[in-house]
């Protein structure tokens, strides 16, 4: 099985997956490789089985992450893919270990990656990392949970920032904060829009453009976060009928 590194000189040629799939005729994935490009000069590692598929995984150094952890000298991984046909076959721990050596040569302290206690959309399996030997460094609500594994016994744990750790922010109304992490938020975010214009629902839309914005967030999951009068709502990258849905079922008019 060959893994490959995706580097500036390979990007634009390799192919890049995603969990939600490109339709013909659409770009999701240019607007996930200019974000990648960027990150690229700041250490993020992409490494992919050599196959046009759903399997990958994503890491970066803690200070340059962009989640709202206190995790100084810990590697990050934003995203861990592995789907379909090449599930049971031993790749996630192939992948894994490509992370664990990659972040031991670099003199890490350890590895954290953000769950949840409920398996949520665009999250990594907890039980998976669990059984891999992690353990959980932190909460936040409504149930993230922060996983880390250390390479020595002393470290100190890392943690979830104070700023996303309730799970609430003060803006009233419908308040959605993304990046370009995902390939397909740009044009999810268009389409929310326009259901909430067509019903004349007033959405604030903020997108995390650099890494400070991001490490400041009020949820852990900085990718993609939906709000409702202060409230978390959800973490999925919506759909238009997934967002009718919560529209009609949780929002007062």
């Amino acid at each position: 099985m060959e893994i490959i590194k995706i580097t500036e000189s390979n990007i634009d040629t390799e192919h890049i997956c995603c969990s939600i799939a490109e339709k013909k005729g659409e770009n999701c994935i240019q607007s996930k490789k200019d974000w990648m490009r960027e990150r690229l000069k700041e250490g993020l590692i992409f490494k992919k089985l050599n196959v046009r598929g759903k399997v990958f995984i994503e890491y970066i150094p803690a200070e340059s992450a962009w989640f709202p952890f206190n995790a100084e000298g810990y590697m990050v991984i934003n995203c861990f893919w592995v789907s379909g046909q090449y599930k049971g076959k031993g790749i996630s721990n192939l992948l894994l270990e490509e992370c664990i050596n990659d972040s031991k040569l670099q003199g890490k302290r350890g590895i954290v990656v953000l769950s949840s206690k409920n398996k949520k959309p665009f999250l990594s399996d907890g039980n998976y990392f669990k059984y891999k030997g992690f353990k959980v460094a932190d909460t936040a609500k409504p149930d993230y949970e922060l996983l880390y594994i250390s390479f020595n016994e002393d470290e100190v744990a890392p943690s979830i920032k104070e700023c996303a750790k309730n799970g609430d922010i003060e803006e009233m109304g419908l308040v959605l904060n993304y990046s370009n992490q995902c390939p397909h938020t740009e044009k999810y975010v268009q389409i929310i829009k326009k259901v909430a214009d067509s019903r004349e629902l007033k959405i604030k839309i903020n997108k995390y453009k650099n890494k400070s914005q991001a490490q400041n967030a009020p949820s852990p999951f900085t990718t993609y976060s939906l709000f409702y009068n202060g409230k978390f709502i959800t973490n999925e990258v919506l759909s238009e009928k997934k967002f009718i849905k919560i529209l009609d079922d949780c929002i007062e008019y």
